[in-house]
């Protein structure tokens, strides 16, 4: 019986002892929790809203995808336009010119050959946003929503492409964005400059590499246009 008894008192410091520690990790936990609160001060890339249609990630393209059908916003009488091709140059765009939805940061836009796109309905509600612009972005009146924009200018490198937005399609197989144009702009729309190092690390984190112009292959596109058309470049001289 001594025995026993003197056991049960062994067990007693033991527990005595274990509550005592409690209050030192609760003192650890106060010491940590400043530096949490520190992290969350600092945006994750994935936190960064951009565009609804590349926040979720990027969708791959379909092959052979031969076009699709435009709407616009409107409950009733929509404009619709067709589209019978893939697009091509698809990126993110920073302009301030460019149609996104609310809460958008960046506008994504695509173009495609002006053969290829056609008013099917409702075109009468359509008006040109603004006709001093190189870029006729015809929207519609009802709902704002630009369903293309045109160059009428025959002199312009980019004369015979029409500008689009693949997400007023419910077509799947859209070629991808596949770059971001004019990203410092979104400052002129409203954008703090402070978070301009992780607006860019969310694009690149996406695969979509930022640029304050155009992409390189497409300004060498355009430069190539005016190089032809000034007779300064000849076919199969090289550079």
């Amino acid at each position: 019986m001594a025995k026993k008894a003197k056991a049960k008192k062994s067990k007693r410091p033991a527990k005595k002892a274990a509550k005592a520690r409690k209050p030192m990790k609760a003192k650890k936990a106060a010491k940590k929790a400043p530096k949490k609160t520190a992290k969350a001060r600092t945006p994750k890339q994935s936190s960064v809203k951009l565009h609804p249609s590349i926040d979720g990630g990027i969708k791959s393209g379909k092959k052979n995808f031969a076009g699709g059908t435009l709407t616009c916003k409107c409950a009733t009488d929509p404009v619709e336009v067709s589209i019978a091709s893939q697009t091509a140059h698809n990126h993110a765009c920073g302009c301030t010119k460019c149609w996104k939805p609310a809460g958008a940061v960046v506008s994504v836009v695509a173009v495609v050959p002006r053969d290829k796109l056609t008013v099917t309905k409702n075109g009468h509600k359509l008006k040109i946003v603004d006709e001093n612009a190189v870029i006729q972005r015809h929207a519609c009146t009802a709902c704002g929503v630009h369903m293309y924009g045109r160059i009428d200018n025959t002199n312009h490198p980019l004369y015979g492409f029409d500008f689009i937005h693949t997400e007023l399609s419910p077509d799947p197989g859209w070629a991808p964005p596949g770059f971001a144009a004019f990203v410092s702009s979104i400052i002129e729309s409203g954008a703090d400059p402070e978070n301009m190092g992780a607006v860019r690390s969310r694009l690149k984190q996406l695969g979509l590499e930022p640029y304050d112009c155009l992409s390189p292959p497409l300004m060498d596109f355009i430069a190539t246009q005016v190089a032809k058309a000034s007779g300064k470049q000849r076919a199969g001289v090289p550079a």
